[in-house]
């Protein structure tokens, strides 16, 4: 008998999560499931329940969905704790994405100004979350595919002191998927090995006899690119990058190594069409639309537009190989344990691993190329910056993290950016109520028109 708690009921994800219970309920015999939502997800929350409910009534499972707004009352007793919220709703990464745009800056969910943000709103939360779990379930595995998930496992693992978590991202199982397609065969024929951090690793496929195919793969890419999510825009590598490091960056990177091609494309968004949340909270408002349809009762295509496309691969299939005591092969954000030995041993990092009943089980990369390195100790220092100014509140900090951070321009621009985003997420920054207060007395200004009316 197991009972699920999922933070954030009310994203329209849900019904991806509902599917992958549903088509793992022999090996995962879930009897309740409580989907937990704040006030402002209320609506959202009510309409994704009555069809997740459908999508149970229309299986052969006997499963009670139910919905509330106490996280207290959904938490006691349950097995395991799914976490897919954003503070702040689909608005707080217009802000992320807009005033970052305003001064010429990269705007975007996980990366630069935005990631860093997103942060700062929801590790505060996740380590309330934690806090709750250790009275009311302290047993439970913490299962979270909030964003940033590298840094929210981090900070569960450094600050929460919670052992029994995994972070979970979609974008393993479709280079997966889409690598496997691009040399015609299954995914159970390849062997992969993932290294590096959330949203920033890199990997190597080779074939059940140990034969490397990652060159194979790279040559092929350039025929036809099958892998990137639909959230990030399509421009390809330098292929004589890949060609030199033997490894497979992921579609992220492209705001590292295509910088000026990713920010003038954004740009351009932002000036015309308006920026990826812009475009998402119309796709989403689109989706809840068919999900009040009350025939509706199985997780629709479109839903694989919004950009989290096979998620629930990830998420189900870890909380089941959990459950089963499966040793499955996943890519997940764990403790490094030695696995990255270029980074601490105590850090997150998102890698190959073996989950069962003990958790994930790091599977040994190796040592990075000089170059990834290199990267790699910048972003994990950016992390870990972003993640004590989450914590403290310590405006010093924060500014760090800023000039750290390889997409943001070091000099008054960054700093600007960062002022004015403390002042557009003033109601869910209260570690900042300080440094706002003092920017406020200063006089300092949000000038983009569309945030300044989000802000009313």
């Amino acid at each position: 008998m197991v009972k699920i708690a999922t933070i954030g009921g009310g994203s329209s994800y849900t019904p991806e999560l509902m599917e992958g219970f549903i088509k793992r309920y022999d090996e995962l015999p879930i009897t309740e499931i409580w989907l937990v939502d704040v006030e402002e997800g209320k609506e959202k929350q009510e309409i994704v329940g009555a069809m997740a409910q459908r999508m149970w009534d229309a299986s052969p499972y006997d499963v009670k969905v139910h919905l509330t707004l106490d996280r207290e009352e959904a938490l006691k007793d349950a097995d395991f704790v799914t976490t897919q919220f954003r503070v702040g709703q689909l608005n707080a990464r217009i802000k992320d994405e807009r005033i970052p745009f305003s001064y010429g800056i990269l705007g975007q969910e996980t990366n630069g100004p935005g990631g860093i943000f997103k942060a700062f709103r929801t590790i505060p939360i996740i380590l309330e979350i934690v806090e709750d779990m250790k009275r009311l379930c302290p047993n439970a595995w913490l299962i979270n595919f909030a964003n940033p998930a590298g840094m929210v496992t981090e900070a569960v693992l450094r600050y929460g002191k919670w052992e029994k978590v995994i972070g979970l991202c979609n974008l393993p199982v479709m280079l997966r998927m889409g690598e496997a397609a691009l040399l015609e065969t299954s995914e159970d024929e390849l062997i992969y090995k993932f290294a590096g951090i959330n949203h920033f690793h890199w990997h190597k496929v080779a074939d059940k006899k140990g034969n490397d195919l990652t060159m194979e793969v790279i040559n092929r890419l350039y025929d036809e690119n099958t892998t990137l999510p639909k959230n990030i825009f399509d421009i390809p590598f330098f292929k004589e990058q890949l060609e030199a490091m033997k490894m497979l960056p992921c579609g992220y990177h492209n705001y590292y190594y295509r910088f000026d091609e990713m920010l003038a494309h954004g740009l351009e968004e932002y000036k015309t069409i308006g920026t990826r949340a812009e475009q998402v909270y119309t796709l989403e408002k689109s989706l809840f639309d068919l999900y009040r349809n009350p025939e509706l009762n199985y997780k629709p295509k479109e839903l694989e537009e919004r950009g989290g496309a096979h998620y629930s691969d990830a998420a189900c299939e870890t909380i089941a190989s959990i459950y089963s005591n499966k040793n499955t092969e996943l890519v997940v954000s764990t403790r490094n344990n030695g696995a990255v030995p270029d980074l601490p041993t105590d850090c997150a990092v998102e890698v190959t691993a073996n989950v069962g009943a003990a958790g994930a089980r790091a599977v040994a990369f190796g040592h990075l190329p000089t170059a990834e390195r290199g990267w790699l100790h910048v972003m994990k220092a950016m992390e870990l910056l972003t993640i004590e100014a989450a914590v403290t509140g310590n405006y010093g900090t924060a500014l760090q993290a800023f000039i750290i951070n390889p997409l943001i321009p070091s000099g008054e621009r960054a700093k600007n950016v960062l002022n004015e985003l403390l002042l557009a997420h003033k109601k869910h920054l209260p570690q900042f109520a300080d440094t706002i207060a003092r920017l406020e007395k200063e006089g300092v200004q949000i000038k983009d028109e569309k945030v300044r009316q989000l802000c009313q």
